[in-house]
């Protein structure tokens, strides 16, 4: 059975449902210090709410005619040739660092506006004009949980995240990969899918995603990439949406073995995999997720530091999920060292990694309070 930690729990994929409508928390001083110095926070060229000046929109059809989530939004022409310069200029800077010297090879092809989700995010669609390539990227509302998400995710995780932010806007690089609720519908009974390593790879991001606290990881939130190897696949789940990092107050909304959307993955857990196999896994990433840790513990330490003194959720669901973790781990957690998201995230990550990060020489493995 998929176990989701020490004490054995089980779980077949329960109709968990995320808490509705999260607010936008804006990013404080001190987070904003932070990205000016990790490179982080710069002057873009336009705004997310100069994309809101749209006259109509039209429902966007997927490849097979479905309605998507997606609407394409249309300007007035004057408005039109200010945004499609600025657009450029910003996925320059996103990619090339502001080298504009390839911008007559591209054009906005479209925009695209998302009203479902808390970041209500524009999505760009640039093309390349001579070959007709085309790339996306996405610019959203600036949200301190989303930004500490992303930054989990580049730290902690095998994955690296290309975003910025200026004030209260946030572009992100398109994470490529098949959604996951598109690869369990097309792929996963594919008779080339290698059952056993995505379950494998289900396990470790299971984990990962509890270390970090993050939540809403329903199919459609992350995306599978497939990697030929020598003679078969491998597999990587990464996480697209951040909306929701330290906001739940249900322990299980940080294990995304609890979602039904993904009880396809869950079952193929529990059919190819015994428990030992699970708690491998478990332990594998674990230790590479200690590693990452301490080669940027400096870098993690300023950021929960400025974390520990943020708010991120209402107190009851701070409240909640002291409560649950401790009845978790069986374990009493001290309220006055976790009288916020950004201090019960530490206490958490101690919880989780501290016998890997026993392993380490102490030079390595220092994680001070």
């Amino acid at each position: 059975m998929l176990i989701d930690s020490g004490t054995g729990e089980n779980s077949m994929g329960q109709d968990l449902q995320p808490s509705r409508k999260k607010p936008i928390y804006t990013p404080q001083p001190a987070l904003r210090q932070y990205l000016i110095d990790y490179g982080r926070e710069i002057p873009l060229p336009l705004s997310y709410h100069d994309l809101k000046r749209f006259t109509y929109t039209t429902p966007l059809k997927d490849k097979s005619g479905k309605d998507s989530y997606w609407d394409t939004v249309s300007y007035d022409l004057q408005e039109w040739n200010q945004l499609r310069g600025a657009l450029i200029r910003m996925y320059a800077i996103l990619k090339t660092e502001g080298d504009m010297s390839f911008a007559n090879h591209l054009d906005v092809a479209r925009i695209d506006f998302c009203y479902f989700g808390n970041s209500q995010p524009f999505r760009i669609r640039i093309v390349n004009k001579y070959n007709d390539n085309y790339d996306h990227f996405y610019i959203k509302q600036a949200d301190a949980n989303r930004i500490y998400g992303l930054e989990m995710e580049h730290l902690l995780s095998p994955n690296r995240m290309t975003y910025l932010t200026h004030q209260q806007t946030l572009i992100e690089e398109h994470v490529p990969g098949i959604p996951g609720d598109i690869f369990i519908r097309d792929y996963l009974h594919h008779s080339s899918t290698n059952v056993i390593r995505l379950a494998k790879e289900f396990v470790k991001f299971n984990e990962r995603c509890f270390v970090q606290l993050l939540g809403d990881m329903r199919a459609y939130n992350f995306v599978v990439n497939m990697i030929p190897d020598i003679e078969d696949f491998q597999y990587r789940i990464r996480a697209i949406d951040f909306d929701q990092q330290t906001y739940e107050g249900r322990k299980n909304g940080y294990l995304p073995q609890y979602y039904k959307e993904n009880y396809a993955l869950v079952q193929l857990a529990i059919q190819h995999l015994d428990s030992e196999s699970i708690a491998q896994y478990q332990a594998e990433e674990q230790t590479l997720m200690t590693f990452r840790l301490t080669s940027s513990r400096y870098r993690m330490k300023a950021m929960l530091d400025i974390m520990a003194k943020d708010t991120l959720a209402p107190p009851e669901k701070l409240n909640q999920l002291r409560n649950e973790l401790a009845q978790h781990y069986q374990l009493s957690i001290p309220e006055r060292k976790t009288q916020s998201m950004g201090q019960l995230l530490k206490w958490q990550m101690k919880q989780r990694l501290r016998k890997s990060l026993q392993l380490l020489p102490k030079n390595k493995s220092r994680f001070d309070d």
